[in-house]
C-alpha cells in the first residue's frame, strides 16, 4: 500500500505526517529542522513512500534539496493556490501536514516549481543585485528630497550620480546637511562597486545561456533584463501555453466577472515579481525606442491611463518573449504590436 507524506515547514521546526491510501494517519510528529532527523523519520516508510510534499515557505531550499539527495520523491506545494479545508472547528500544524499529503494522494496538489539547484545560486545572485539597486535608488531619492526640502531647488537622479564631495558646498551651505549628503554618496559608491562585481559574476556564469541572444532582440530588453527574464523563467518548456507564462509574469488581469460586471479580484500576487518588474521596465524602454510599441502605447493611453497602457505593452512583450525563448527566433515588432 502506498504512503504519502506532508511536511508543514516553519523557521525552526516542522511537522511531518505520513498517511496511507485510506487516509489513515500513520505518523505525525513535530521535529526540529535537522535533515538527518527528518530523513530518519521518513526512512521507516521509504519502500512504500510515493512522495513527500513540502510546503513552499521562504526556507524550503535545504529541506527539498536534502530529501531529493536522500532519494525521496519530493513535491513542492504551491501554498497560494491551495484551497483550505472548511467546516472544521479546530486545525493546527499537524492537520496542515496531513492535508498536504491528502491532496497529493488525490492528485489535486497545486505544485510549485523546484528550480534546479545548480542554477539557483546564479539566479539568487541576480536577485541580490536587484536589492542593491533598490538601496542605491533610495539613497538618490534621499539626496533629492533633502535638497528640495531645504533649498527649493530640484535636482534629478543623473545629477545626483555625478555629485562629488567637492560639489556639496555649492548646493548646500549647512555643514550638517552636507555631511548627510556625503554619507549618502559614500553608501552609493560602495553599492556601485558591489553591483558591478555581482553583474560581472552573473555574466561570467551565464554567457553561454541559450535564451540570451534571442531575448536581447526584443524591444526594450537589454543585457540585465535578458538575464533576469532567462534566469527567473528557468526552462520555458514548463509553461504549456503562452497564457500560462503571461500569468506567471503577472501580466494579465486578476478580475472576476459576472454578467459583464466586475465582482472581485483574484490573487494578483500569484506569479513572479521579478518577471513582472522586468517586463514593465522593458515596456518603458520599448515605448521610447520602438516605433511600433510607441504607437500601440499611445492608442492604449488615449483609452485609459499611463499605468494600464504600460502594463498592456508589458503583456505584449511577455507573450512575445515566450515564443522567442521557445522557438529561438528573433523578435518581430510588427507582428507583436500589429
Amino acid at each position: 500500500m502506498k504512503k504519502y507524506s506532508g511536511i508543514d515547514l516553519h523557521s525552526n521546526n516542522c511537522v511531518v505526517a505520513v498517511i496511507d491510501e485510506a487516509d489513515q494517519v500513520l505518523y505525525r510528529k513535530r521535529l526540529p529542522n535537522e535533515l538527518s532527523v527528518i530523513v530518519a523519520a521518513l526512512g521507516v516508510y521509504r519502500g512504500e513512500l510515493h512522495s513527500v510534499v513540502v510546503e513552499s515557505t521562504y526556507n524550503w531550499y535545504w529541506l527539498v534539496d536534502g530529501l531529493m539527495e536522500a532519494g525521496f520523491e519530493v513535491r513542492l506545494a504551491n501554498t497560494a493556490a491551495i484551497k483550505q479545508y472548511g467546516g472544521l472547528k479546530h486545525t493546527d500544524d499537524g492537520d496542515d501536514a496531513v492535508w498536504l499529503a491528502h491532496l497529493m494522494r488525490l492528485g489535486l496538489l497545486p505544485q510549485g516549481h523546484i528550480y534546479p539547484k545548480a542554477e539557483r545560486a546564479v539566479r539568487d545572485l541576480l536577485r541580490k543585485r536587484s536589492q542593491l539597486v533598490r538601496q542605491r535608488t533610495a539613497n538618490i531619492l534621499a539626496i533629492e528630497n533633502l535638497v528640495a526640502r531645504n533649498s527649493g531647488q530640484l535636482i534629478n537622479g543623473n545629477q545626483v550620480k555625478r555629485l562629488s564631495p567637492a560639489d556639496l558646498p555649492a548646493i548646500e551651505p549647512e555643514a550638517e546637511r552636507r555631511l548627510a549628503i556625503a554619507a549618502n554618496l559614500a553608501v552609493m559608491g560602495t553599492l556601485n562597486e558591489q553591483i558591478k562585481q555581482l553583474e560581472m559574476a552573473v555574466k561570467a556564469r551565464t554567457k553561454a545561456h541559450e535564451a540570451l541572444p534571442p531575448l536581447k532582440t526584443v524591444s526594450g530588453i537589454g543585457e540585465t533584463l535578458a538575464l533576469t527574464i532567462a534566469l527567473e523563467t528557468g526552462g520555458i518548456e514548463r509553461f504549456a501555453k503562452v497564457g500560462n507564462f503571461a500569468s506567471y509574469c503577472r501580466a494579465v488581469d486578476s478580475r472576476r466577472l459576472s454578467n459583464g460586471k466586475k465582482k472581485g479580484e483574484g490573487n494578483a500576487k500569484c506569479g513572479n515579481k521579478y518577471l513582472a518588474w522586468a517586463f514593465v521596465e522593458a515596456a518603458n524602454f520599448a515605448v521610447r525606442y520602438c516605433a511600433q510599441a510607441k504607437r500601440f502605447y499611445q492608442r492604449k493611453r488615449a483609452q485609459t491611463n499611463n499605468a494600464v497602457a504600460i502594463k498592456a505593452v508589458a503583456h505584449k512583450l511577455a507573450r512575445a518573449s515566450y515564443y522567442v525563448m521557445r522557438d529561438r527566433v528573433p523578435f518581430d515588432p510588427a507582428r507583436c504590436f500589429s
